[in-house]
């Protein structure tokens, strides 16, 4: 499986599989990778509410790491968030990540708004946000509902983590 994923990374592109689908979409160009680093600078634990417990998270953020999903699917998120550091060093992990934040490249916005957002909460990630750097659109996406916002935004994660998108 390693082998398909370096073919397509020589060729200049990011293959993901979701749900049996293979989906390619170009490497990022600068203003995404801006973007991507602008937010994970920006991820830090938020205050615990008073009388709240002890911080359980750990806020591990990684970018553009291979995600082994239970249902068997592969994902590249832009960004993964984690409460505890995953085992995998040399392969996908498989840890599912708390939240997921994807910022949207120009012809792909379909696969980031309308597979991602369900895909990602099927497979247990409690929090989904999509940023869209040419409109700076913000939906967050939760089991519980939806908000769409404007950038910049502070986001609050359910895992006790903090960002602004």
């Amino acid at each position: 499986m390693d082998s398909k994923f370096l073919h397509a990374d020589e060729l200049g592109i990011r293959l993901e599989m979701v749900g049996g689908l293979p989906i390619w979409e170009p490497h990022p160009v600068y203003k995404h990778q801006k973007a991507v680093d602008r937010i994970r600078a920006t991820i830090e634990k938020a205050k615990p509410a008073k009388g709240a417990g002890k911080d359980r998270c750990a806020c591990i953020h990684v970018s553009d790491v291979y995600i082994s999903f239970p249902d068997g699917s592969i994902k590249r998120p832009d960004i993964a968030i984690f409460c505890q550091e995953p085992a995998e060093e040399e392969e996908a992990i498989t840890l599912v990540p708390e939240a997921v934040i994807e910022v949207i490249s120009k012809g792909y916005e379909a696969k980031d708004l309308e597979i991602g957002p369900h895909f990602y909460l099927s497979q247990g990630v409690k929090d989904v946000v999509v940023f869209d750097p040419y409109t700076l659109l913000v939906l967050h996406v939760r089991r519980d509902g939806v908000t769409r916002q404007a950038s910049p935004v502070d986001i609050v994660l359910e895992c006790g983590c903090k960002c602004v998108v």
